[in-house]
């Protein structure tokens, strides 16, 4: 079992997922090293926490930009400098891009690999020789249900996710062959009500904008886990050392289609997502 204690080191901090975590810790007594690009929504963030019942005994803010390796290695120094308790580190940082694999041009997709996962392969570098320092840590990247199954309109996404499943297993067997006291857990969620459809970037070659507008409704139809519910079950995961974490029933189901039927599982699943994007 992983303490939730210490401090713990957020990407991707100023909203979704990440903003709900930063709470969530500093409500469990935790120091935070907050990061991101939204520099106000940290700052905001920071102010809540220290307004609010949390207790979090210093919270610092770090702009930040996933995709440069540079940023991140300058981010883990100055998080272990302010946080020398730092024990758990959440690569929660991502992008996405809207668009078929023909509509989605190579710099699209460098970009989102930059972020989604050589941002996930950078900060476990960056952290890794101070949390093996610890007597107990743990580290937490952010795949995806799209890390498991492999939608069509995905193929930029779902490769980047992935490979941070593989990465992070393979990492997770190397630590745990060598005896370290660092546990490493992968994060498989489903529809979570963010604001990252909203937010992603459009294929250069898709003509159809009202492809976009569909597109979004679609998924904030379909993401029916809060990010709350998404924060406390990776704490609970991570106090557990699970090494999977799923979040959602709709992860949980694509998870398990994806078992019984792995070369066959899209009809089906599609018939159900069409029916879960309608509210039905």
């Amino acid at each position: 079992m992983t303490m939730i204690r210490g401090a713990a080191a957020i990407t991707g901090a100023a909203g979704g997922i990440g903003r709900a975590l930063a709470i969530e810790f500093a409500r469990r007594g935790c120091d935070l090293a907050l990061a991101d690009r939204d520099e106000a929504g940290l700052k905001t963030l920071a102010a809540e926490i220290g307004e609010g019942p949390e207790k979090a005994r210093k919270v610092t803010v770090h702009r930040l930009d996933v995709g440069e390796p540079g940023d991140i290695a300058q981010f883990a120094s100055d998080a272990v400098a302010a946080h020398p308790a730092l024990g758990i580190v959440i690569n929660n940082a991502g992008v996405a891009v809207m668009g078929s694999f023909e509509e989605i041009d190579q710099a699209q997709m460098d970009w989102l690999f930059d972020i989604n996962f050589w941002g996930v392969v950078h900060g476990t570098r960056a952290f890794l020789p101070h949390l093996k320092t610890r007597g107990e840590a743990h580290i937490v990247n952010l795949s995806s249900i799209f890390g498991i199954i492999a939608p069509p309109g995905q193929s930029a996404y779902a490769a980047a996710k992935f490979a941070v499943r593989g990465f992070s297993e393979s990492v997770r067997h190397e630590l745990a062959v060598a005896g370290s006291s660092v546990r490493l857990s992968v994060v498989h969620p489903g529809g979570v009500a963010t604001a990252i459809a909203r937010n992603s970037r459009t294929g250069l070659g898709v003509t159809d904008n009202a492809r976009r507008a569909q597109s979004i409704e679609r998924f904030e139809n379909a993401a029916r886990t809060t990010p709350k519910d998404a924060a406390l079950r990776i704490i609970r995961g991570i106090e557990k050392n699970e090494p999977r974490i799923l979040i959602g029933k709709d992860a949980r189901f694509m998870d398990l289609l994806q078992r019984f039927r792995p070369a066959t599982y899209w009809a089906p699943l599609q018939r159900k997502l069409e029916k879960m994007a309608k509210g039905t």
